[in-house]
């Protein structure tokens, strides 16, 4: 059965990557996955781009293990040597966009999805979940589905961290500012230039540290990344805008670093967004223990996903590596995807069978 799991993924991967399925634009990998479930009698539930399964023998009285990756993906890299929609397999390697990021995690949990998808002895129900828009962190994407999935007590995010156990993520908020000043003439001794008052706060956001750090990702880091500001030579800019890049870790809540930002400076501080928040699970989680006995190792991820959005305990755990997403000829190892399947079964299998662990 193994074998037969470890091809079927690597076939419907090469399907994936052969077809385009950039953010918002999923709708054609959507059909392969809908099309690939129906080959496989797995009944399923789609909203947009987004389509989900059960187990056979779903239980509503018992707790629920999700299982989600992402079938859409970034535009190719301007990089690209080869053919990104190719699917070429080449010593070893599985080429081609979104083969890494993330058709390979996608791929291996649909294979650990269905290799328990009959049985009727689990203590867990499963969910398997390929969603949509993560790449933009777009609201159409697993955030939208997640009320009709149903009670959720934890879940395996398919990205790639070479099948260890990501057991926390940094958050990310991005932050527009506006120095606000007086406009002026320049050749008078008039105006309240923006520009320096954004420079004062602008070296707060450089040197700034805030009193706790992450056991796993020390201190937050802000990065001021755009900066935009006056109109002409001889006039004093009114107006000072830049962007701020801050990169949360489980240290504090989002909310608690956005208050002491807008303490220490003196712009106008506007969040993007609230949604991408840090993220961790408690280092005993009996997942992570189980993790542990089958010789994996924990670390942080300095990476976003769709982790950020889901309000339960939760690991980021796949094949591939990191570094190699959204890079010119994007591949992933044939054998990663392999050891992938039989790693979540091996997990699962410490887990879903314990009634004891079950019922905590």
């Amino acid at each position: 059965m193994m074998s037969q799991l470890s091809d079927d993924s690597i076939e419907l991967l090469r399907e994936l990557i052969a077809t385009p399925s950039l953010s918002r634009e999923e709708d054609k990998t959507a059909a392969l996955i809908k099309g690939f479930f129906n080959s496989h009698h797995i009944p399923f539930r789609e909203k947009d781009n987004n389509v989900w399964a059960y187990n056979a023998a779903f239980d509503p009285s018992k707790p629920t293990i999700l299982l989600n990756s992402h079938h859409d993906t970034v535009k190719p890299n301007p990089g690209y040597t080869r053919d990104p929609f190719a699917a070429d397999i080449e010593d070893g390697k599985l080429y081609g966009l979104g083969s890494n990021d993330a058709g390979g995690a996608l791929v291996s949990l649909i294979a650990t999805f269905r290799y328990f998808y009959e049985k009727t002895d689990l203590k867990y129900n499963l969910c398997l979940a390929a969603t949509a828009e993560e790449e933009i962190s777009g609201r159409n994407g697993i955030e939208s589905i997640i009320p009709e999935l149903g009670p959720l007590d934890f879940a395996i995010v398919g990205e790639p961290t070479e099948m260890h156990l990501a057991i926390a993520e940094k958050g990310l908020m991005v932050l527009d500012c506006v120095a606000v000043g007086t406009a002026g003439h320049a050749a008078r001794d008039e105006g309240d230039n923006a520009i320096y008052k954004a420079i004062q706060d602008i070296e707060w956001f450089r040197t700034y540290r805030f009193p706790k750090e992450s056991e796993l990702f020390g201190p937050i880091k802000m990065s001021v990344t755009v900066i935009n500001a006056g109109s002409q030579h001889n006039v004093v800019p009114a107006t000072c805008h830049y962007t701020v890049d801050v990169r949360l870790t489980d240290a504090y809540r989002m909310e608690e670093v956005l208050d002491m930002i807008r303490e220490h400076v003196s712009s106008e501080v506007t969040p993007r967004s609230m949604r991408l928040k840090p993220s961790s699970i408690d280092k005993n989680h009996p997942f992570v223990l189980a993790g542990l006995e089958i010789g994996r190792t924990t670390y942080g991820s300095p990476t976003t996903s769709d982790q950020a959005l889901l309000d339960i305990p939760s690991l980021k755990m796949g094949p591939g590596f990191s570094g190699r997403s959204h890079m010119a000829d994007e591949f992933i190892y044939v054998k990663e995807i392999e050891e992938a399947i039989s790693i979540y079964i091996k997990l699962l299998n410490k887990i879903i069978t314990n009634e004891a662990l079950a019922k905590r």
